[in-house]
């Protein structure tokens, strides 16, 4: 089981990526972990939302497997404790796929092709965050799951 990070869109902050960078490679310690960057969908002049979410869906389908288990980041998805996360990611690498996709869409969010396509709609938060700054508050969550399940101490309860 592997377990990805998929994000449509480079991220712009460099201390973004030096914290994700920091806890994938703690991730890495108990299951193989990696980010992958799809790239924007390139407009010419004013971008038209609908269709630059469905052409993202339409790039990250094609990278998608009949063994892949898809989780959307959107706001609207189900929300979880750290200590209920950490469950459910237990109950999740037990299921018979080759990766778990973790997907954070690009400015506009996830067109709604993914969202059908996905087996859970995850929420970090009734708030609304960039789609760069998610990637490093999910990874650190991540990391905090796999660490209550090791029962080591970095979460305090």
């Amino acid at each position: 089981m592997k377990l990805e990070l998929w994000c449509i869109g480079k991220t712009a902050e460099t201390y973004l990526d030096e914290g994700i960078d920091i806890y994938r490679k703690r991730i890495n310690k108990y299951v193989p972990f990696e980010m992958r960057i799809i790239p924007d969908v390139k407009v010419n002049g004013k971008p038209d939302a609908a269709h630059l979410m469905l052409q993202e869906a339409t790039l990250v389908q094609k990278l998608l497997s009949k063994d892949d288990y898809l989780i959307t980041l959107d706001e609207r998805g189900k929300t979880f404790s750290s200590v209920m996360f950490s469950e459910q990611l237990n109950r999740l690498v037990q299921l018979p796929y080759k990766r778990i996709i973790f997907l954070v869409g690009g400015a506009w969010g996830i067109h709604d092709t993914l969202k059908q396509k996905a087996g859970m709609m995850l929420s970090l938060s009734q708030m609304t965050f960039s789609h760069q700054m998610i990637r490093l508050f999910f990874t650190e969550q991540l990391y905090r799951a796999f660490s209550i399940l090791n029962n080591e101490p970095y979460h305090n309860e």
